[in-house]
């Protein structure tokens, strides 16, 4: 028998998948965004479902993702930790349109500490080998 885990809070795949593809219509129409994404993403419906996978992992535990993220910002080599605050204010805004009060602020709770870890990853990637990390 498999025990599974409930989720950090309620929402149903199809909202995980809403909003993802109503944040990555915003995405590719924002002035700063669209053009680093456009650069890596050639096929938008395969991303968008690999990260409605990806949230789906992380929000029900489904076990339905296997990628790193955070290598994938780190090679990108013209992603940012300027990005990252662009990118959470844009899934803030489309959070709060696609989801309910309560559930929107505890995704974007998550979004954000993800957030953070893959600009500091950033960071890192840019620290040149040897150097002491400025925090």
């Amino acid at each position: 028998m498999t025990t599974a885990f409930p989720p950090r809070f309620f929402v149903t795949p199809d909202q995980i998948d809403a909003q993802v593809r109503a944040f990555y219509a915003a995405v590719r129409a924002h002035p700063v965004l669209g053009p680093v994404f456009a650069h890596h993403v050639t096929d938008w419906p395969a991303h968008e479902e690999k990260i409605s996978r990806f949230w789906r992992n992380a929000i029900l535990r489904e076990g339905v993702y296997d990628g790193s993220p955070m290598m994938a910002h780190r090679q990108a080599g013209d992603v940012t930790p300027d990005h990252f605050p662009i990118w959470l204010s844009l899934f803030d805004e489309t959070l709060s349109q696609t989801l309910p009060r309560d559930a929107a602020e505890a995704w974007s709770h998550m979004a954000h500490r993800i957030g953070r870890a893959l600009s500091m990853g950033v960071v890192e990637a840019r620290r040149p080998e040897g150097s002491v990390p400025q925090f």
